[in-house]
């Protein structure tokens, strides 16, 4: 970031380097339940996630298989919001998928 200011002499330009960090970012975790159908995590994955059906499919086979599936990294705020609305989904539903979000 160029920033100019006035000397005795007139103005000048300088550098002045300014540090920007990255925000951190969060996973989204899809987690296993005997209740939630497949069809179901798919959905939401395309749905929520804007995922295509391959990587959605993909994604609920891993939380099927393995207890747990990452949909997402996203900032914080985003991926709140993200965990939010799977929430109310299953929610108005009836089931009980969870969804949580971890440090990447």
């Amino acid at each position: 970031m160029t920033l100019p200011f006035k000397d005795s002499e007139g103005w000048a330009i300088t550098e002045k380097q300014q540090k920007v960090e990255e925000p951190p970012m969060y996973k989204v975790l899809l987690h296993n339940d005997d209740y939630t159908t497949m069809e179901f995590v798919v959905m939401v994955l395309e749905a929520v996630f804007n995922k295509v059906q391959e990587e959605a499919t993909r994604i609920m086979l891993n939380v099927h298989e393995q207890g747990v599936g990452v949909a997402g990294i996203y900032t914080r705020e985003i991926a709140e919001t993200k965990v939010s609305i799977v929430f109310d989904l299953a929610k108005k539903n009836e089931f009980p998928l969870r969804c949580s979000l971890e440090k990447a």
